[in-house]
C-alpha cells in the first residue's frame, strides 16, 4: 500500500534565506538544537550535506516503537529548492514499511514571503497496512514553524 501526506507553511523570509538552511545540514542541527522533544540527537553517518550524505536521527527516550532512524539524503536541487531524505535504517522500516521519503520544497511567493512544503510518501507492506495511520506530518509543521521563527527572530536582531 503507498500514500503520500503533505503538509504547507507560509513563512515571512526570502526562499533563498530557508533554502540555506534546509538544504544542508543545518536543519537538523537547529531541530536538535530548538526541539529536543522531536529530534533529541543527531549523528552524521557519512557526507557533508550533499547528496548521499547519511544522519543517524534519535527520537527523545520514551519515544515508544522506534527510537532512532537513519535517512540519506537523495536530492537537492538548488534551482528548484528541492530536498528528498529517504529512510535507509530503522524508525518505519521497523514497521513494515518497504519504503519512507520526507521532500521538502521551498516555494518563494514574493521577495518576502515563501512557502515550505513537506511530502510524505511512503509505501507499507499489506500484513503491516494498519501501521500507515502512525504517518503525520505534525512533527514536521512543528519544525517548519519553530525554525521559521528562529530564522525570522535572528534575522531581526542582525
Amino acid at each position: 500500500m503507498k500514500g503520500t501526506l503533505s503538509h504547507e507553511l507560509e513563512i515571512s523570509l526570502p526562499a533563498d534565506e530557508i533554502w540555506s538552511v534546509y538544504r544542508g545540514l543545518e536543519l537538523a542541527e537547529l531541530v536538535v538544537k530548538l526541539l529536543p522533544n522531536v529530534i533529541y540527537k543527531m549523528d552524521l553517518v557519512g557526507g557533508a550535506g550533499e547528496v548521499g550524505t547519511i544522519l543517524h536521527l534519535y527520537f527523545p527516550p520514551g519515544t515508544p516503537l522506534v527510537q532512532s532512524y537513519k535517512e540519506k539524503f537523495t536530492k537537492i536541487d538548488d534551482e528548484k529548492h528541492i530536498k528528498e531524505a529517504y529512510v535507509v535504517e530503522g524508525g518505519y522500516l521497523d514497521l513494515g514499511f518497504i519504503s519512507y521519503m520526507v521532500r521538502f520544497e521551498v516555494i518563494k511567493k514574493s521577495e518576502a514571503d515563501s512557502i515550505i512544503v513537506s511530502t510524505i510518501e511512503y509505501e507499507v507492506d499489506e500484513n503491516f497496512a494498519s501501521n500507515a495511520s502512525l504517518i503525520s506530518t505534525a512533527p514536521l509543521a512543528i519544525i517548519h514553524e519553530t525554525v521559521g521563527k528562529y530564522l525570522i527572530e535572528k534575522k531581526s536582531n542582525a
